[in-house]
C-alpha cells in the first residue's frame, strides 16, 4: 500500500524531547499509527470505530 500521500500528525500527548511517540493519519474508514521515530517503519491501520473506543479507555 503507497502511504506517500498520507498527511501524518504528531499524537498531542507526545513531547519533542525525545520520547516516546507516534503518528496518525486518516484514511477512509481508517486510522493508521506509526512511531514517529521510525516513519519508514511499520504501520498499524484500525477501523475508525475501533481505535476509537480504545483512545476512549485510555483517558
Amino acid at each position: 500500500m503507497d502511504l506517500s500521500g498520507l498527511r501524518w500528525r504528531k499524537s498531542s500527548r507526545s513531547t519533542d524531547n525525545g520520547g516516546n511517540c507516534v503518528e496518525l493519519a486518516a484514511l477512509p474508514g481508517m486510522v493508521a499509527v506509526r512511531d514517529s521515530k521510525n516513519p519508514e517503519g511499520g504501520v498499524l491501520f484500525f477501523p475508525r470505530k475501533t481505535f476509537r473506543a480504545f483512545t476512549a479507555e485510555l483517558n
